[in-house]
């Protein structure tokens, strides 16, 4: 379905003045707030136009003849703007409402002012119409900090035949109102993932990390703005009139617009943004911030991840530190800097004290490298000796498992537990090496604990209990030497370590003879109903003139070891819900059951036709070891099954072409 431009209206939400979140939002909206050379509203307006867009309706709540004012409409002359002032909230879905005001227009989009990467409008429309939807909503795509896959853009598609869900009258949302009763109504809602972040922002941290995003992402002809250096990731726009003097140092991606300063012996590190005639003082240092036109700073000044207003004069010898500087007329200038106790001037031996800290805030509150190694170097060298002091205490104790995977074919499997879990912990190595180390004494209690329970098998003849103060004994172990934090993180692969122990002779003998019961009477039945003539006597099976004895090492127990090793390997491989985790693992008994069904009735079969020991022997041994792709094919399709079950429909993500913004 092809959408005409003329029958597309955007609605863009300009919002209002925020008394609260920031001290620069409670006069000037975000979406008047500077990105290099404009502002994001009138970037928003310039980028529909280029797309097509014409008619437009901007959405806020008392501040129009403000944003009116900011917006020369002669620079955008294709465009129809109507401002529709709300004085009372009306929600999203009712700003929908009062802009399409019951026009029939096919496509209505909707965005907020304060972003700094509108999308291809294109793609949008395309994403939605691909997919039928009677709203598409999109998202930006997570970073590898984020904690959820996925965060809202605040950016909406849809299509005119959702103003008949939305009352005529009163405040009304998209998300809480709206979406719930198209869903009720059985229409269709669509989720678009965009291919990069739209850099939508609501207070000044979000704004700094808005513009960090974009420029260290944006293209060299990005910004009209000519290139005075450049060397990899450094790349330095200036503005006409700038003046940058002999023995300034410039990092990473900074843009200095027209008339700015920067003064001998300043440091700037970025992504930075200096606005129009700003000034930067001698020996100043400014790390990842922005600074807007007008604004001042004095000389062996500290400024790291801050947003400094218009007209703002940062007096000589400051430091400012992840703060939004004001302008001063109420005098909250005051409060968002220090002065340094003893002004020293820098210069250039006095700038070598300070890159290190500088490139340490350009990815926020980024930890210290030598600092962090210190603080763990101490931690893992006591693992090291623990270790050995480990191995050596319990080396009767790992010798005897040792032999027990190679005697008994019931729990060999165990052989590749230590082995697997290793592999699960270094595929986690990155989650695992940020956390912080904070050594427990309740590791200690805990550990004391652990060489009672081995004691008392030792001095009581219970090697089930030594074995499994191996294994606690490692879980005590770790959380005396890493602490609360780390245990949580490893505590599945030290469960995982469990499957690696055989299960005690009281327990084995009470599952022996059931289990072989089991698989007598199920491979008889799958015989039967195949149509083969059977006789079941006690644990053997007459099928022709063939006797087939089910002996107590076919009753399973073997595949039910071998089973869960390899389901609990699944479940943490794999990113599932915790509930979808469990019914893998538990659904390995029965998977195991099957699996040894199957390989006794077609042993059975196979015995009607192969003649001699060999064979039979040789045809015995490889069915068993035939049942692992089965069953491994049972759990991917237990996986599948749950994946359909439970998720929704699959979305396309929108793929933007080069050189799209």
């Amino acid at each position: 379905m092809n959408c005409k431009k003329e029958n597309i209206k955007a609605v863009i939400l300009a919002g209002s003045l925020d008394f609260g979140r920031c001290p620069i939002a409670s006069r000037l909206p975000a979406s008047l707030w500077p990105v290099a050379a404009g502002f994001t509203l009138k970037r928003l307006l310039l980028h529909l136009a280029s797309h097509g867009v014409r008619y437009i309706t901007i959405c806020s709540n008392g501040d129009s003849s403000l944003l009116k004012k900011a917006i020369d409409i002669e620079d955008i002359r294709t465009l129809d703007v109507r401002f529709l002032e709300e004085p009372l909230p009306v929600g999203t879905a009712g700003s929908i409402r009062d802009a399409v005001n019951g026009k029939t227009d096919e496509v209505v989009l909707v965005f907020p002012a304060n972003m700094m990467r509108p999308p291809d409008i294109s793609l949008l429309i395309a994403a939605h119409h691909e997919q039928g939807a009677n709203l598409t909503v999109v998202f930006n795509p997570a970073s590898e900090n984020d904690k959820i896959r996925d965060k809202a853009a605040g950016i909406y598609v849809c299509n005119s035949s959702v103003l008949e869900h939305i009352p005529a009258v009163g405040y009304y949302d998209i998300k809480e109102s709206l979406i719930p009763e198209l869903l009720r109504a059985g229409k269709r809602v669509h989720y678009s993932v965009l291919p990069h972040s739209a850099g939508n922002f609501r207070d000044w941290r979000g704004y700094l990390d808005a513009i960090s995003n974009y420029i260290e992402n944006m293209a060299e002809t990005d910004i009209n703005l000519k290139i005075c250096g450049q060397n990899g990731r450094h790349i330095i726009w200036k503005g006409q009139g700038a003046i940058v003097e002999s023995g300034v140092r410039l990092c990473g991606r900074v843009v200095i617009l027209d008339g700015a300063r920067i003064e001998t012996g300043a440091v700037i590190f970025g992504p930075t943004i200096l606005g129009r005639n700003v000034g930067i003082g001698r020996d100043s240092v400014v790390v990842n911030s922005v600074l807007w036109d007008d604004s001042r700073v004095g000389k062996n000044c500290e400024i790291q991840r801050c947003l400094v207003d218009y007209n703002v004069v940062v007096p000589d010898n400051s430091v400012a530190g992840s703060n939004c500087i004001p302008s001063e007329p109420k005098g909250s200038l005051k409060g968002s800097i220090t002065r340094a106790s003893k002004p020293e001037k820098q210069g250039v031996g006095g700038l070598r004290r300070q890159p290190q800290q500088a490139f340490g805030n350009l990815n926020e509150k980024q930890p210290n490298r030598k600092q962090q190694q210190e603080r763990t170097i101490l931690p893992w060298l006591a693992t090291g000796f623990v270790f050995l002091v480990f191995l050596w205490s319990y080396w009767p104790g790992i010798m005897d498992l040792w032999n027990t995977w190679q005697r008994s074919d019931e729990y060999s499997s165990g052989l590749l537990v230590p082995f697997l879990a290793v592999y699960i912990l270094w595929s986690r190595r990155r989650e695992i090496i940020g956390v912080q180390i904070q050594p427990s004494l309740w590791g200690l209690l805990a550990f004391v604990g652990v060489q009672a329970v081995r004691f008392f098998g030792l001095f009581f003849m219970y090697s089930s209990a030594e074995r499994l103060s191996i294994v606690l004994s490692i879980a005590a172990l770790v959380l005396l030497l890493f602490g609360w934090d780390f245990f949580r993180k490893v505590s599945p692969i030290v469960l995982f370590l469990l499957l690696m122990l055989p299960w005690p002779n009281w327990v084995q003998a009470a599952l022996a003879l059931p289990l072989q019961r089991w698989a007598t009477s199920s491979a008889v039945f799958c015989l039967e109903v195949m149509g083969y003539e059977v006789v079941h006597e006690g644990n053997i099976i007459h099928i022709g003139n063939v006797a087939v004895a089910v002996a107590e090492a076919c009753n399973g127990l073997r595949m039910v070891t071998a089973f869960f090793v390899i389901s609990g390997l699944v479940v943490l491989l794999v990113e599932r819900a915790w509930w979808e985790k469990l019914i893998v693992f538990v659904s390995s008994l029965p998977i195991a059951l099957l699996c040894n069904t199957v390989r006794l009735a077609i042993t059975a079969i196979a015995f009607t036709v192969l003649k001699g020991e060999y064979w039979e022997k040789m045809f015995h041994d490889f069915g068993g070891y035939a049942m692992m792709p089965l069953a491994l094919a049972i759990v991917v399709g237990e996986l599948w099954f749950l994946a359909k079950l439970t998720t929704a429909p699959k979305q396309d993500r929108i793929v933007v072409t080069k050189g799209a913004q």
